[in-house]
Formats: structure tokens, C-alpha cells, sequence
């Protein structure tokens, strides 16, 4: 499995970026998909997933309203679009997938987005946040 993210850069507060990922070697409609990030001294925490065989789709509180998920099965990628970014927002962002939908369903459910649960990861892209 082969997942490699683009789109990360230095932006203004109340700014937007997407992000992408280009996924290979994995059955892309059968698994769950997600964006975790991680800040300087601080832990990986999860942002959003998506179970891709029907769409269902996890936030965060942190960015609920403000960060979007979707994916073009077509091409094996998976999207971020952030709107309205804030300083918090800064960070190292990762894609990850899991060959199974659980890890997503569990978020879904409210057991939350663990990092634990996906197996592949990308190699990680910035996004810097200025006030």
C-alpha cells in the first residue's frame, strides 16, 4: 500500500486548502480512509475518515463545519478541503487506510478515530497556519 499526500502550504488565519492523496495496492472501495494530524509535542489525533463503500463519514469536533472529506474512487484519492483555517489548525497532516471499514464505523459510532486502526500511512504534508 502506497499513500502519498499533496497540497500542504503556509496560508493566512480564515484561509482555505485541499489536500490529497493518491492511494495504490489496497482495494480502495472496500476499506476506510481518513486525515489524522499531529502539531510540534503533541499527539496524532484523527480529523476525519470515510468509509468508502458507501460514503458514511467521520469529523472531528475541532473542524466540524469547517473541513470536508470526499474521495473519487475513480481515481484512488482521497480529499481535504479546510476552510477557514485557524492557528491550531497547524500541523503535519497524513492520510491513512485501513483494508476494512471498521476503523471508520467505530468513529462513526462515537468510539472514536484511533490511529491504532490503520495500518498505511502516508508520508505527511505541512500546513502552517498564520494569524
Amino acid at each position: 500500500v502506497q499513500l502519498v499526500e499533496s497540497g500542504g502550504n503556509l496560508v493566512q488565519a480564515g484561509g482555505s486548502l485541499r489536500l490529497a492523496c493518491a492511494a495504490s495496492g489496497f482495494t480502495f472501495e472496500e476499506g476506510s480512509v481518513a486525515w489524522f494530524r499531529q502539531a510540534p509535542g503533541k499527539e496524532r489525533e484523527g480529523v476525519s475518515c470515510m468509509r468508502v463503500s458507501d460514503g458514511t463519514a467521520f469529523v472531528a469536533s475541532s473542524v466540524k463545519g469547517r473541513f470536508t472529506i470526499s474521495t473519487d474512487n475513480a481515481k484512488n484519492t482521497v480529499n481535504l478541503q479546510m476552510s477557514n483555517l485557524k492557528p491550531e489548525d497547524t500541523a503535519t497532516y497524513y492520510c491513512a487506510a485501513s483494508g476494512n471499514d471498521y476503523p471508520c464505523l467505530r468513529a462513526v459510532l462515537g468510539h472514536g478515530l484511533l490511529k491504532t486502526e490503520f495500518a498505511s500511512w502516508g508520508q505527511g504534508t505541512q500546513v502552517s497556519v498564520s494569524s
